[in-house]
């Protein structure tokens, strides 16, 4: 069963600031395992769905991760191209690469997602969470996620 884990974060704990609008905005490292056989891509989408518009606001899109990854480094570029392969797409500031959590107001759970695919998406570079959505329908082998609660400190003077 593909299982997927950060040594940042306990599943269901909180998200460390670093790793938010309130810290460095970087990502945090993820790792998976135990991915079915079949698998050619990985694909990973980050999803606040208590962000006060509809549907969620999206921080994350990575799509055709090779299927000999099992992990993305801490810090990854906010460039088109992953080290070591993957495409990021736009997330929903309409910027490529990781968008820290960074709650308007109260706590916020942000649901990291990671899909088995397989095949190798055909889908144009920067694509958003929906159109991410459409390219795998059909292509889900299997899928695992941790999800990281946050919510901003006040930062008022005493």
């Amino acid at each position: 069963m593909l299982q997927l884990t950060s040594p940042a974060f306990q599943a269901g704990g909180n998200i460390p600031a670093r790793f938010t609008c309130q810290g460095s905005d970087i990502s945090p490292a993820l790792a998976w395992q135990d991915a079915p056989s079949g698998t050619k891509t990985f694909a990973l989408v980050v999803h606040d769905p208590d962000a006060p518009r509809a549907g969620g606001f999206t921080h994350w899109v990575v799509y055709n991760i090779p299927a000999t990854a099992n992990q993305i480094a801490e810090n990854a570029p906010k460039k088109l191209e992953l080290p070591g392969g993957g495409t990021q797409g736009l997330n929903d500031s309409g910027k490529i690469g990781y968008a820290g959590p960074c709650p308007p107001s109260g706590i916020h759970r942000y649901f990291f997602r990671l899909y088995a695919l397989d095949a190798e998406l055909k889908i144009d570079s920067g694509a958003t969470q929906e159109a991410l959505e459409k390219a795998i329908q059909g292509h889900i082998l299997a899928q695992a996620e941790i999800m990281g609660k946050y919510k901003k400190s006040s930062e008022r003077a005493a």
